[in-house]
């Protein structure tokens, strides 16, 4: 394949080991105070190890690995070292957080990409100043080492568990990290895929990288795969050294291995105190540096290094970062990812603007001539407050569950660094808000003419104008609620409140009907402000007076000044309505915002 010449600027991935001392963390519980649930943990992690971090349920491994990670960092204490030294200006995981990955338990990915596009956007992620070919090239070399180039145009949803879990890892190595934390990598999968992955993982650390994982229970042909074994039991390590030593630690102790028995479970049945509570005397044991073992000799093969020197992307002189791309680069790719998923994903764009063309059908049909029919002017304020309704459940809703339905996916990819939350929100924002719009006017513009209300353009832009400011704003309060609680109390209480705003709307009780005190309250309904708008909008700025019916004996309601009057909407402020809406349209969203970052920050 031919390759273009071209020169990256990218650093020199070094062996980087991790090594740190009398690790603790402690947490709040609400009965029993403080618990400790790492003790007091040292060890060394070394590049060119598959280490694994085991031990039973409730034993801290996860703790562990998430404190190494900087995943979790309140209530920890202790000391982290890269390859033998602290630095003054970062502490702990912030000295290799940059040059590390997390692929958590979970393979989140999503589910309308194919194998070859999640590869193309993470290299456009993570990687500047490199031709399109020679991406392609990259992504090809990595598909082909780790045995997914059979699925390379399969959508995700229908990848299996192992190619799952061996995209996950792929998607990281685009950029090649030298450290790499996995959590449970052969949870869900069979035999012979975990044998696939585990083989894997040890053909990476030989590349010269730092491979850490948490496993639970493997058996004996997976566990002699491991060259670093980090047990841990009650918070405390018990055992750190060789797989292949495993059997003569237990035996200098006093614990004999049956013949043809796992060592991993036979230590796990150690060290859940099925021969008693040795936990302690173990965990004294566990420093001894003789158990270790040698460490491997580190290949040179095709590894991903060998795959950039190919294509001539490495300067062997300099020791500056990999060059990534501009936050403006990554909220290009990240709107190309948003277009995608809403033209592959129907039911959120094409059925939902059908459905609102429809709907907006119906309620012509169902409501015709209520604009230009002094006996129907009760039946056109419902209609208008129809329309509200419509639009901002239609729109509260799906905003609801949108960020819980990607929370995995973006806490993973923003915390290994592939784009910032305001990049990813921004870009969200400029699909969403033109959507909402296109929405509301598929709605309005049926509905408007088609229960013949004024043929004046001006009134019907402003009609518009508040229909989507409300569906806005329901959107917004929609995805405020998404980032505070769980999807389900989420729709909950998004129905309930507009329930709420619905009845201090001004139609189920007129403003003119209401008490002081209740009238208070519909400042804080976005129903209120739209309704006052609309009607301002048909009926304000000096409407002739509606014709009456030949078959009506009487219409009390030909003058739109005396019908203003009675609802209680007399001033023409539609342009206040119009700015009160758009000043909560705004403050939503950015309320959204932090709480969702809050959120992501929390987890």
């Amino acid at each position: 394949m031919c390759i273009t010449q071209e020169k990256m600027e990218v650093k020199s991935r070094g062996h980087t080991d991790i090594e740190f001392e009398n690790l603790t963390y402690e947490t709040k519980t609400w009965r029993k105070g403080v618990k400790q649930i790492i003790k007091g943990v040292s060890g060394k992690f070394v590049s060119g190890e598959l280490t694994v971090i085991m031990g039973p349920s409730g034993a801290g491994k996860t703790s562990l690995l998430n404190i190494l990670t900087g995943y979790q960092v309140s209530g920890t204490s202790g000391t982290i070292k890269c390859n033998g030294s602290g630095s003054k200006r970062k502490k702990g995981s912030l000295q290799y957080k940059k040059e590390s990955c997390y692929i958590l338990q979970d393979d989140n990915l999503p589910p309308l990409f194919t194998v070859y596009e999640m590869m193309m956007m993470a290299s456009n992620l993570k990687i500047a100043d490199l031709s399109k070919k020679s991406k392609e090239y990259l992504i090809e070399e990595i598909l082909n080492n780790l045995g997914l180039s059979v699925a390379r145009n399969t959508k995700c949803q229908n990848l299996s568990g192992g190619q799952r879990k061996r995209l996950s890892v792929a998607l990281e190595l685009v950029d090649n990290p030298p450290i790499m934390f996995l959590d449970e990598p052969t949870t869900g999968l069979d035999s012979s895929s975990t044998s696939q992955c585990v083989q894997m993982l040890k053909e990476l650390a030989r590349g010269g990288r730092t491979i850490i994982c948490t496993i639970h229970q493997p058996s004996a042909t997976i566990y002699s795969m491991f060259d670093h074994v980090y047990m841990m039991a009650q918070g405390k390590c018990v055992y750190q050294g060789a797989a292949t030593n495993t059997v003569a630690y237990l035996s200098s102790l006093g614990f004999c291995c049956p013949q043809y028995h796992n060592p991993a479970d036979y230590f796990l049945e150690v060290v859940n105190q099925e021969y008693g509570d040795y936990t302690d005397y173990l965990a004294k044991a566990a420093n001894d540096e003789k158990w270790r073992g040698n460490v491997p000799i580190i290949k040179v093969g095709k590894e991903i290094a060998d795959i950039q020197k190919d294509i001539e992307v490495y300067d062997s002189n300099s020791d500056k970062s990999y060059k990534t791309p501009s936050e403006w680069t990554k909220f290009k790719v990240l709107l190309g990812r948003q277009g995608t998923q809403l033209h592959r994903d129907w039911t959120i764009s094409q059925l939902k603007l059908f459905l609102h063309l429809l709907v907006g059908v119906f309620l012509g049909v169902f409501f015709q001539n209520a604009g230009d029919d002094a006996s129907k002017v009760i039946n056109n304020l419902g209609l208008c407050m129809i329309g509200l309704v419509y639009l901002s459940y239609t729109s509260i809703m799906p905003a609801v569950l949108k960020f819980p339905s990607e929370l995995a996916i973006l806490r993973k990819e923003k915390f290994n660094h592939w784009y910032k939350l305001s990049t990813y929100y921004i870009a969200f924002l400029v699909y969403d808000i033109p959507l909402q719009m296109i929405f509301s006017t598929a709605y309005c513009t049926t509905t408007y003419f088609m229960s013949a209300q004024p043929y004046e353009s001006f009134r019907f832009f402003m009609v518009l104008l508040i229909q989507i400011l409300v569906a806005l704003a329901s959107s917004a309060f929609g995805l405020f609620l998404g980032t505070v609680v769980n999807p389900v109390n989420g729709t909950f209480f998004g129905a309930i409140a507009l329930a709420v705003m619905i009845v201090l709307g001004g139609f189920l009780i007129l403003f003119t009907h209401m008490s002081s005190y209740t009238y208070f309250f519909t400042y804080a309904s976005f129903f209120s402000w739209g309704l006052e708008g609309m009607m301002q909008a048909l009926y304000g700025y000096n409407r002739p007076e509606l014709p009456c019916p030949d078959d009506e004996d009487y219409c009390h309601y030909t003058s739109p000044k005396v019908l203003l009057s009675d609802v209680g909407m007399t001033k023409q402020n539609y342009w206040f309505d119009v700015i009160w809406l758009l000043v909560v349209c705004c403050a939503l969203r950015l309320l959204a915002f932090c709480t969702l970052r809050r959120q992501l920050k929390a987890a």
